[in-house]
């Protein structure tokens, strides 16, 4: 079974942008897909369990961007 997650990160404005995002939290442990919407900043997350908002938080942030508060 597998869960998804839609979070909101602030500053992408391009494609490397997305990537890097994408990149990073692909890393997380248990994450299946990420799907980066760059016109609402949307990041759409499949995972096969719950992640820890502080570690998704944590991965955009090494990507140099910054989730938005809940």
């Amino acid at each position: 079974m597998s869960n998804t997650a839609t979070y909101k990160v602030t500053g992408m404005t391009c494609g490397h942008c997305a990537s890097a995002v994408t990149s990073e939290v692909s890393k997380l442990d248990g994450v299946s897909d990420v799907q980066v919407d760059l016109g609402s900043g949307d990041v759409t997350v499949t995972s096969s369990a719950p992640l820890d908002a502080d570690k998704v938080r944590a991965a955009v942030d090494e990507a140099g961007y910054e989730l938005a508060a809940a």
